[in-house]
């Protein structure tokens, strides 16, 4: 049995993130595949291995822990036990050590490659792995542009790649600017897709202040204009649902985990978001759904836009100041889009891999 290890964010408060991670490893295991999960906190695309910068690291994890509280950040460890990971953490000085141990080495998903959250370090490009190792699996750059800089960085990088696939079109289209990469770049799914609703639920877990009415759940990683915010209370009102803010700290809901956050996407009678994988599991529980354009200095929707245009939902994007209907969703056309999809996926794995499908 091929040894896999995955090499992705960890981060210990984004759903999207750790599902993503769980996913992964459920979609190489069913290929059968022996999978691992990397411990892995190197957060900078800077070689800064000293004192002070370990120094910050503690200080920035202790605030993160302070910021989302104690009972949030249980939700998170207890998800993260379905998540098989290596005993060892990788680290810049002892990545290499590693090589050996595995067959693969697997860069993806989320925003791997995105320089603007301090990634692009050379274990987020595998650069301590066997060229003939190095796959990534739906990695996302987050961003539409790369400055000059990084541009170079994962050039040199990329083109010793055995095989690369990213989450958005945009991705591809930075990827193939690049001169000296010759290899075929494939736009996939993000793994969290790659589930079915049944076997997301076997990770499902009901949250311990569900509300008893209807309500539509609002997830906004950016801020809202006022328009928007009238337009989902509007909603609201004329179909007597509440509406649970999912990051207000003051919010009962908020303390919740991964398994909690599928519980409440699959029960909302609508979601209102800007994230990405927000918009996934609205798709995949079939839910109706509106998204926000989130307002940053460098746009990071590209990859909404991907899997809007996929699935041939552009009209889920709600545009304020336009008179949209933001009616039912023909999911039975969504789906045979899906299957196509996850099997042209499958088979770009197995490719990659080597690996017999089961």
């Amino acid at each position: 049995m091929k040894k896999v290890a995955i090499v992705t964010i960890q981060d210990t408060n984004n759903y999207g993130n750790r599902l993503q991670n769980y996913a992964m490893q459920e979609v190489l295991r069913k290929m059968g595949l022996e999978v691992e999960t990397l411990k892995n906190n190197t957060n900078t695309n800077q070689k800064d291995t000293t004192i002070v910068h370990m120094l910050k690291r503690i200080k920035n994890k202790l605030q993160r822990v302070k910021k989302i509280g104690n009972a949030r950040a249980r939700c998170f460890r207890e998800f993260d036990t379905h998540i098989q990971f290596a005993s060892k953490e990788l680290r810049e000085d002892n990545a290499k050590q590693f090589a050996k141990n595995y067959d693969y080495f697997i860069t993806g998903s989320d925003q791997v490659w995105n320089p603007f959250f301090g990634r692009l370090s050379s274990i987020d490009l595998l650069e301590f792995a066997p060229p003939e190792k190095r796959v990534s699996i739906a990695a996302s750059f987050g961003v539409e542009t790369l400055e000059e800089a990084y541009k170079k960085k994962c050039q040199q990088a990329l083109q010793n790649f055995h095989a690369i696939s990213v989450r958005e079109e945009q991705g591809k289209q930075i990827i193939q600017h690049m001169q000296g990469i010759e290899k075929q770049v494939e736009v996939v799914l993000d793994p969290t897709m790659m589930l079915t609703k049944q076997e997301w639920e076997k990770v499902m877990k009901k949250p311990k202040h569900m509300p008893e009415n209807k309500y539509i759940l609002n997830y906004f990683l950016g801020e809202i204009d006022t328009q928007t915010q009238q337009y989902i209370e509007k909603i609201a009102r004329e179909n007597q649902c509440q509406i649970i803010q999912l990051l207000d700290v003051k919010e009962k809901l908020h303390h919740t985990g991964p398994s909690e956050f599928l519980y409440l996407i699959q029960h909302a009678f609508m979601v209102c978001t800007d994230s990405f994988h927000s918009c996934v599991f609205s798709i995949l529980f079939q839910k109706p759904f509106i998204i926000v354009e989130r307002k940053s200095k460098k746009s990071m929707n590209s990859r909404i836009d991907t899997l809007l245009s996929t699935f041939d939902l552009q009209e889920r994007k709600w545009i304020p100041n336009h008179t949209q209907n933001m009616g039912s969703i023909d999911y039975a056309k969504v789906f045979s889009i899906l299957e196509k999809e996850k099997n042209k996926e499958k088979e770009w794995i197995k490719q990659a891999l080597n690996s017999s499908s089961k």
